[in-house]
């Protein structure tokens, strides 16, 4: 049985393989690049036509007759004044497969395990990947040579590929990423900090686990924030990088459309933010904070304080209690506390929605580097914001005592803070609700609830209160106000 998906591609049932004809439904042939299934990080089952004249068109095999990809007709260019094909956050694996056995066999695990028997081949060949770890195979069948073959599945797996010519094993490969050159690529143009900062450790995490020669490809203002702590990884903008350079190659990103999981092994929205980089490179997935480099760590006032970020990129993450801020800026300075904003910007918004620097507090906003905001943040008495890059930074600069106020996300979103606000007796966590695919063009985005009086809702109903009592119980505001701690 099989059912038809987008540009006429055809997806098998999902029973169990069959080891010795029909291929099993986690497979794919990869074929002419004029079509191909993007896995772009908000739809990674769009279809885009490219104008190359090699290609990975996803074409998921079925228990129907074996599919006929494309032959490849084209070499490979070999102009390396070229920049690489990109899907418009991820570089594209090079059209042939990085390296070659003895019989001129093609293969390599650059974003799935990848085979191409020579073009014009003699006899009858036959392909299998299988998942070593879970011991299972995962496709075996003809191939044809002069096509390019690779598996569905694109995160990490303990892959190991064999090939038969006329019945007669002559390729056999067990995936080992030790001393190998591996690619783990981080969305290019990423712009959000609590992305890279919760997934950096995990990259870290693989390069250890393999001892590869690990290359992360990141902007170059987070590799100016954690560079010179992490020796062992090789950190490069994209524009540095070439794809065919590579053993081996892995993705990172928050995979929306991913139904059926093939670029992560569990939904994102299921094991946070953070975690899903663990589970994409397959190692252990507790999350950890990463570490920075900080050019100056003095304290910057001498004075106590508590730093605010009242700032994010779209409404939704906001505290959008009227009263809020101002009410926890006059609680917070009631107590002795100077109270200093580092958002990026004194005004956030878009249309005829504009958030303001809040009453009563101290404007430290404007052009600084992350460093200089870390700075300012490590030395606070606590730090209080919203589900956004800032209150990554406060953890990951080593901060204990983060508030976080987010009504869109679980708290299983974000990294583990006793000092968490949210209000479940109200609506709550659409951003980890898979009916529900995040718009990040939409600033106002609000999927239950847009245009109606329940708009933002989940945190309009987070009251000063809860947040105040939630302050209560953090030591240094208890040990220094022992009367409003009662």
């Amino acid at each position: 049985m099989s059912n038809v998906i987008e540009n006429g591609l055809r997806e098998a049932g999902h029973g169990e393989p069959d080891t010795t004809a029909a291929p099993a439904a986690d497979v794919h042939a990869a074929a002419s690049m004029t079509s191909r299934v993007l896995d772009h990080i908000k739809s990674d089952t769009a279809a885009s036509a490219a104008s190359a004249s090699v290609a990975q068109r996803d074409a998921l095999a079925s228990a129907n007759p074996t599919p006929e990809p494309t032959q490849i007709g084209a070499p490979e260019n070999t102009d390396k004044t070229s920049a690489p094909a990109t899907d418009g956050s991820h570089l594209m694996a090079p059209a042939i497969p990085t390296q070659t056995d003895i019989h001129g066999i093609a293969y390599d695990f650059n974003d799935g395990v990848r085979v191409m028997v020579p073009a014009g081949a003699e006899g009858e060949w036959v392909a299998e990947f299988r998942d070593a770890e879970h011991d299972q195979i995962l496709f075996r069948n003809s191939i044809k040579p002069g096509t390019l073959w690779t598996s569905r599945k694109r995160y990490f797996t303990a892959w190991n590929l064999k090939v038969w010519k006329d019945g007669q094993l002559v390729l056999d490969r067990q995936m080992k990423l030790e001393g190998k050159k591996v690619l783990v690529q981080f969305p290019m143009g990423l712009g959000t900090l609590g992305d890279f900062l919760g997934w950096l450790p995990f990259v870290d995490r693989l390069q250890k686990k393999h001892k590869c020669r690990l290359t992360a490809m990141l902007p170059q203002h987070f590799i100016d924030l954690v560079g010179p702590m992490y020796p062992d990884l090789l950190m490069v903008p994209h524009e540095k990088v070439d794809p065919a350079a590579f053993h081996a190659t892995y993705r990172l990103g928050l995979f929306f459309g991913d139904v059926d999981c093939t670029r992560q092994p569990s939904d994102f929205r299921y094991v946070g933010l953070h975690r899903t980089a663990g589970y994409i490179l397959g190692v252990d997935p507790t999350e950890e904070p990463p570490k920075l480099y900080l050019p100056d760590e003095s304290r910057p006032i001498a004075e106590k304080y508590v730093v605010i970020a009242t700032k994010a990129s779209t409404q939704c993450k906001y505290w959008n209690h009227v009263n809020g801020w101002r009410e926890i800026i006059k609680f917070l300075k009631d107590a002795g506390y100077r109270v200093i904003c580092i958002d990026k910007e004194a005004v956030h918004g878009t249309g005829l929605v504009y958030n303001h620097l809040p009453h009563g507090c101290e404007d430290e906003t404007g052009d600084r580097t992350l460093a200089e905001r870390a700075r300012w943040i490590k030395h606070a008495d606590f730090f209080i914001g919203l589900s956004s890059g800032l209150s990554w930074l406060a953890w990951a600069v080593g901060q204990k005592n983060i508030v976080m106020i987010s009504g869109f996300t679980h708290p299983n979103n974000e990294f583990h803070t006793p000092y968490r606000v949210i209000n479940f007796n109200t609506c709550n966590s659409c951003w980890n609700d898979p009916r529900h695919s995040f718009d990040h063009k939409d600033f106002l985005w609000c999927p239950r609830h847009a245009g109606t009086d329940r708009q933002f809702e989940c945190t309009k109903l987070i009251a000063p209160g809860q947040v105040m009592n939630v302050i209560r119980t953090i030591p240094s505001f208890a040990a220094g106000n022992p009367r409003d701690a009662n």
